[in-house]
């Protein structure tokens, strides 16, 4: 090998661990709905007097996917959290950095929309959820308006007539994408005919459906979901957007909508009969492994509770049948380096 290359080897090994001395604990940032699983493993981490517990951020998926890719060196985190998968175009900004990832997904979430107990339980179609919260619907030209929509009952008769007003998450959130994806794009204007057919008249594809409303009817609400549940549990007409997780730990207060004729429970949503529900993902950094301390036991530690009987599951999160956990953990074994070929 030539010398000058074990030479910038050396420089970046060096590099890396000058700032490895600086740090000397896991960092990791993303999504506000694997934080809490996150978070109870780093702190079943932080029992081994080995190891500092890690320190887990949420700020939202993109956050998490861009974060981890930002670069190599420990001003950056070590691992990203994500609630929706890593696409091509953002692994290309991680490989412009220099970046190499393993994708590990840890199990499944249900995505719900949560109401007081206090108010009434909706029970809505997927379309008519869509209809409702997507800022552009059919107008009477065959084009696309702004959403006119006021009421639940406006959308179709049957819906409580109490205004729409649903707190959700912002663009940066995985659970946001995920979303609007399943409920906007695929529930409402692939399956509504006078929403298809006016996509066909203007040209436009299925994903200009997913922008959600701005008039008032979706108000973000940050990435913190337990902002979420605060305000729902302090006004009974309004509902919110999360993990179901979240409604699980809020159970007491909060009830799930059903969604085209299914409730959100754990079993439905581990047998996919709850359609809005996605996988849940982290991606850590090679470059940071065996320099920031702990981060091959940090992978193992996820494998010690994300089984059906682990304290993960207690939590909310659902597992992943054992023939993919038994696939993830020799990803975890083995770290292959995600590829666009991959996603």
């Amino acid at each position: 090998m030539r010398l000058d290359k074990i030479l910038v080897g050396t420089a970046v090994a060096v590099t890396l661990s000058t700032a490895a001395m600086a740090r000397d604990y896991i960092s990791i940032a993303g999504s506000s709905t694997v934080l809490p699983f996150a978070t109870i493993v780093a702190e079943a981490m932080g029992n081994n007097p080995n190891f500092k517990t890690p320190v887990v951020e949420s700020g939202g998926s993109s956050v998490g996917k861009k974060g981890v890719c930002e670069g190599i060196g420990t001003e950056f985190i070590d691992i990203g959290n994500a609630s929706s998968r890593m696409k091509t175009g953002e692994l290309e900004f991680c490989e412009a950095n220099g970046v190499k990832l393993t994708e590990i997904k840890v199990g499944y979430d249900g995505i719900v929309v949560a109401s007081s107990k206090d108010g009434v339980l909706l029970n809505i179609s997927k379309s008519d959820l869509g209809k409702a919260l997507t800022a552009k619907v059919p107008g009477p030209d065959g084009g696309f308006i702004d959403n006119p929509y006021k009421n639940w009952s406006d959308v179709n008769p049957d819906l409580p007539d109490i205004p729409i007003r649903v707190y959700g998450p912002p663009t940066t959130s995985g659970t946001r994408a995920s979303f609007a994806e399943m409920v906007n794009e695929k529930g409402y204007c692939g399956k509504d005919e006078t929403a298809k057919a006016a996509l066909e008249s203007a040209g436009e594809k299925a994903k200009v459906c997913r922008a959600m409303r701005t008039d008032g009817a979706y108000i973000e609400a940050g990435e913190q979901d337990n902002l979420i549940v605060q305000k729902l549990q302090e006004d009974p007409s309004a509902f919110g957007i999360f993990g179901f997780s979240y409604l699980d730990q809020n159970s007491d207060s909060l009830q799930g909508a059903i969604i085209s004729g299914t409730a959100p429970t754990f079993d439905l949503i581990a047998n996919g009969e709850y359609s809005v529900s996605r996988a849940l993902y982290f991606y850590v950094k090679h470059a940071h492994i065996g320099v920031v301390p702990g981060i091959e036991e940090f992978l193992m530690e996820w494998t010690k509770h994300w089984g059906e009987d682990g304290v993960l599951s207690d939590a909310g999160m659902i597992p992943m049948p054992e023939e993919e956990r038994e696939y993830y953990m020799k990803a975890i074994k083995e770290l292959p380096i995600l590829t666009a070929d991959m996603l």
